[in-house]
């Protein structure tokens, strides 16, 4: 990954610049506190902000000549709401500040098309039926599985949006699709291998819809290396005209998202997307019947439930399948984001508990007979380990929920109808579990998620959380699961039935 920072800035300089491809590895973020920004961190994260976020700061000269302190001041304050937006529209806490993590998704490679920029119906084929075909191909990769491959991500557009595409083989064709090395004449050269991986143009003439793979890459059609598929849906998105998404769940968000564990699928959110601007297939209904495009959670779902709640330094998390909410007591959005945007390659998705261990600084993971304990966000040495380590029997094959009091240090595990106890300083666990409903009265079971906040325990079971008083021993209220969530109306539910 040579010079692949210097790539990307040398990328958002370019006036004009096509839709770039992300990789798909990408580093790990922290949450732990940071000194400032250095100068080069600045300047990065201006560069960053001109091409994404359409941040205009004032001119090298202006910012000489300025004394007053109050304009500089200001000038700040417009560089500061920006970074919130760019935070806001990547789930992370919208603090307005260059922490770490924020400029680690700065650094991360990504998508070279802006964030806030929305099309609508003008940027489109005016056309149901477009042609392409392969040119420039110098891989070594068998030419008639890039030919399957790209057959199947047109597909997966074709089968819910009223669009065709056909290969030709003739040069004339509506989007060209081409693997090239380094300089090829668009003012977009490839950085090697590791770098920017493709890049693709917006519906027009010329090279409008063309497609641009780089040829020194490590592709391959499973979780090695680069899968070609899951680039090709995405920059085949753009070639339809779809901007970035917000979405953490859609193929166009701009940081690559696919679970390698998941067959890939639309979301929703791309389905609604292509469909305003092309209608509905008319094979969409036959096709999506019974397994229709998966949705990316929605905090304001009001029959939504959660796999796990934890706290975390001044957080309070939530999990839901491979996503995560982040509520911080000092913000009022609480963003969506992906567990691997934290938890690269360390954290599985569909967990069923989570606690923080603050004295120790670590928090542990669970999913199914597997637990992982991080400290700093890293993974510790010798994890995951099997759930009888802790000192469950071996009939005990997962976990419901985790409740860490942190004064008392120890762990209660919610297993079932019962509840075990863990002392975290003797690393034993008591030697026989208690009836749920003996010790914590009202509360039904298997639970889904527990956490202390704010003095109370709240307990998770579907789309309810039961908020229990220690001293008096019993529930005082109930409410929905996601009351912290600070709702806001969404049009997540809108209905795809017809076309334009």
């Amino acid at each position: 990954m040579k010079m692949l920072w210097l790539s990307l800035l040398t990328l958002m300089m370019q006036v004009q610049s096509p839709v770039t491809a992300f990789p798909l590895q990408s580093p790990h973020l922290t949450t732990q506190p940071h000194a400032g920004p250095t100068e080069a961190d600045q300047e990065l994260a201006e560069a960053y902000l001109r091409h994404f976020y359409a941040y205009q700061p004032r001119s090298e000269r202006q910012k000489r000549t300025v004394e007053d302190p109050d304009v500089n001041a200001d000038w700040r304050t417009g560089l500061c709401e920006k970074v919130k937006e760019m935070q806001l529209f990547h789930g992370l806490p919208p603090n307005g500040e260059l922490t770490q993590e924020t400029l680690a998704v700065m650094k991360r490679p990504r998508c070279g098309l802006s964030d806030v920029e929305r099309f609508g119906d003008t940027i489109r084929w005016k056309k149901s039926s477009l042609s392409y075909r392969i040119s420039g191909y110098n891989l070594s990769i068998p030419a008639s599985k890039v030919h399957r491959v790209f057959r199947a991500a047109w597909k997966l557009w074709s089968n819910v949006a009223r669009v065709k595409f056909r290969k030709r083989s003739r040069r004339e064709a509506d989007v060209v699709i081409s693997f090239y090395r380094g300089e090829h004449k668009d003012g977009s050269p490839f950085d090697g291998r590791g770098g920017i991986l493709a890049h693709a143009y917006l519906p027009g003439f010329g090279i409008g819809g063309d497609v641009h793979f780089d040829a020194d890459e490590d592709w391959s059609f499973n979780t090695t290396g680069f899968n070609l598929l899951v680039v090709a849906v995405h920059e085949f998105g753009h070639a339809l005209g779809l901007p970035h998404s917000p979405d953490p769940g859609a193929i166009m968000y701009p940081s690559y998202n696919f679970a390698s564990n998941n067959e890939l699928q639309l979301s929703f959110r791309d389905v609604k997307d292509v469909q305003h601007l092309y209608g509905v297939s008319p094979h969409f209904a036959s096709i999506f019947t019974k397994n229709p495009p998966p949705r990316t959670p929605d905090k304001c779902d009001p029959d939504l439930s959660f796999d796990a709640v934890s706290e975390l330094q001044q957080e309070l998390l939530f999990f839901k399948d491979r996503f995560m909410w982040r509520k911080h007591p000092q913000f009022e959005e609480t963003g969506i984001t992906l567990i691997s945007s934290l938890w690269p390659d360390t954290v599985p998705s569909y967990l069923d508990a989570v606690y923080e261990n603050v004295e120790k600084n670590l928090i542990v993971f669970f999913k199914g007979q597997q637990f992982w304990m991080l400290r700093q966000l890293n993974l510790e040495e010798g994890f995951p380990r099997n759930i009888s380590d802790l000192g469950f029997p071996s009939n005990i094959t997962s976990v419901d929920a985790a409740l860490h009091f942190r004064n008392e240090r120890y762990t209660v595990f919610f297993v079932g109808q019962e509840c075990w106890r863990y002392n975290e300083r003797q690393k034993t666990m008591e030697a026989s579990p208690a009836l749920i409903e003996q010790q914590w009265p009202g509360i039904p079971t298997p639970l889904d998620a527990a956490v202390v906040h704010e003095g109370l325990v709240h307990f998770f079971k579907g789309n309810i959380v039961y908020k229990f008083d220690l001293n008096a021993k019993r529930v005082i209220s109930t409410g929905h699961a996601n009351d912290l969530l600070d709702c806001k109306e969404t049009d997540n539910n809108e209905i795809l039935t017809e076309g334009r």
